[in-house]
């Protein structure tokens, strides 16, 4: 098992930036890659990034590409989330999540096992 923390969602002027970080315990020993996810109010939970076991390769979704930067240290067993200039469509509950099966990370919701329980990002224009 592995338990996943997220914090650093607020509310913040569009422009601005945020840090979000995800804390993970657990059965963490094993490489696995980790990613973020959204979901904005009536809508489905999108992919935002993905990074691999050893946070040397990352992949974006094309609306946040260039300005969100994912990132880990395994050391401290954290993930992080970069976000500068935040636009309102942006604004979420932002999810990060451990994918056990897949060393190289995954842009599918489905290949994440284990999921934290978000944190808001609002974004006021």
């Amino acid at each position: 098992q592995v338990q996943l923390v997220e914090s650093g969602g607020g509310l913040v002027q569009a422009g601005g930036s945020l840090r979000l970080s995800c804390a993970t315990s657990g059965r963490t020993r094993s490489p696995y890659g980790m990613g973020w996810f959204r979901q904005a109010p009536g809508k489905e939970r999108e992919f935002v990034a993905t990074i691999n076991w050893i946070g040397a390769g990352t992949y974006y979704a094309d609306s946040v590409k260039g300005r969100f930067t994912i990132s880990r240290d395994n050391a401290k067993n954290t993930l992080y989330l970069q976000m500068n200039s935040l636009k309102s469509e942006d604004t979420a509950v932002y999810y990060c999540a451990a994918a056990p099966r897949y060393g190289s990370g995954s842009l599918r919701r489905s290949d994440y096992d284990y999921w934290g329980q978000g944190t808001q990002v609002t974004v006021s224009s």
